[in-house]
């Protein structure tokens, strides 16, 4: 057996600040609605230095001192895709929206009346728990299920 699979490396940053979490009205197709800011790590790219030009490309800002709070990971294509979970509550610059889609600080409260991807608020609970680490989807009799450790 192999000690390597295919990976596919990304990244999300929960921003947030007052009570107000930094969201993203996604645009692409396969994955809608209001999520978390991020993106790929490139080749040769540090996986923080990776988190800090993807929200300042998505959001304008430059967001200081980045925690990884956790991963999230899922089956894909018999490999594995990565999502490094970052935390940041420090920032500096001007909020704009990007071609990925509108930025906008949304409260917790308010996030049961916008359409956001199915997972946003389990994921975001997960990440401000420090007792937790890990969000993975499991595929189990063809059907996928959320295992948080």
């Amino acid at each position: 057996m192999p000690k390597y699979e295919q990976t596919e490396l990304t990244n999300i940053c929960l921003v947030h600040q007052n009570g107000k979490y930094l969201l993203q009205n996604r645009v692409a197709k396969d994955w809608r609605g209001y999520a978390l800011p991020g993106g790929h790590v490139e080749p040769g790219e540090s996986v923080v230095d990776s988190v800090k030009r993807e929200m300042q490309e998505e959001t304008g800002l430059e967001i200081k001192n980045p925690r990884l709070c956790g991963i999230k990971q899922f089956p894909k294509n018999g490999g594995r895709y990565i999502v490094f979970l970052f935390e940041a509550t420090e920032f500096s610059g001007e909020l704009r929206s990007s071609e990925e889609g509108e930025m906008r600080w949304v409260s917790r409260e308010d996030l049961k009346n916008l359409e956001t991807v199915s997972d946003l608020e389990e994921l975001i609970d997960m990440m401000l728990d420090p007792a937790l680490s890990e969000f993975q989807y499991v595929v189990e009799d063809g059907n996928w299920r959320a295992v948080i450790k």
